[in-house]
């Protein structure tokens, strides 16, 4: 029975980090039809500069993820074997608490739909996870985020290089910030197996996009809001929160 679970544990290792990866690159965004043939395209001029698809898409994108990395995020901080587990937990869930109250301030700026549940892939995700114990649970958890986090940080570096929305600019910075942090506490835990990682980075899997894409909010539903637990509003990380928005000088 160990055996068997071992293994199983081995297998579903290697095929959910390719399956996740997919799930963070989704192109269709919530209460927009998927028009993602150019993502350079401009959809809106705002006070905040000219909005582009890959903008949209991005702030989108940082808001899934939130959606299911929180939650890895608090089981970490409660089921890691390890101080290195629980700190990488608390990291995890103040840095996607933070940038969500960022995507949240700057949405309605932007008119930008944001979803409010993750993808049904991303739910039986954290769902598998949850069903682990032990040691096998912090190299899941670990390897995991670790996969997604380096698959996700050349994106926010297009983003931020391209981007002539300061607003959107803001959120990126942040991001690379939190990213950042996260591979950090992560590759303290020991526990990344960087030859799996760099693999599973390079060949994501491909998914159906019904599986890949979080579920339009009900209309009239309020926002989730990703909570930093009490005693970690002031955390101290290398990913500070994102400065209040405001429209530039003469906007």
């Amino acid at each position: 029975m160990g055996i068997s679970r071992a293994k199983a544990g081995s297998v579903f290792t290697v095929g959910a980090l390719g399956l996740t990866i997919a799930a963070l690159a989704y192109p269709a965004m919530l209460g927009v039809e998927n028009t993602a043939t150019s993502p350079d395209r401009i959809i809106a001029n705002t006070p905040y500069g000219p909005l582009t698809e890959a903008d949209r898409d991005f702030v989108a994108k940082v808001r899934a993820a939130g959606l299911w990395e929180h939650p890895l995020g608090l089981l970490t901080m409660q089921r890691g074997t390890t101080p290195e587990m629980k700190e990488a937990g608390e990291h995890l869930v103040v840095g996607h608490g933070r940038l969500d109250a960022t995507c949240r301030k700057i949405a309605p700026e932007l008119n930008i739909t944001l979803p409010n549940q993750a993808s049904p892939q991303q739910q039986q995700f954290v769902a598998t996870v949850d069903g682990s114990t032990g040691k096998e649970f912090d190299s899941l958890a670990v390897n995991i985020m670790r996969v997604t986090h380096g698959q996700i940080f050349p994106v926010i570096a297009k983003i931020r290089a391209n981007t002539r929305n300061s607003l959107v600019r803001q959120l990126a910075d942040q991001a690379n910030d939190t990213v950042l942090d996260h591979i950090t506490v992560l590759e303290k835990t020991g526990l990344v197996n960087h030859e799996q990682v760099n693999l599973q980075q390079t060949s994501p899997a491909k998914l159906p996009q019904e599986q890949t894409t979080p579920p339009p909010p009900q209309p009239g539903s309020p926002i989730l809001t990703l909570k930093i637990p009490e005693g970690l509003e002031d955390l101290q990380t290398n990913a500070p929160s994102a400065p209040t928005p405001s429209p530039p000088a003469g906007g």
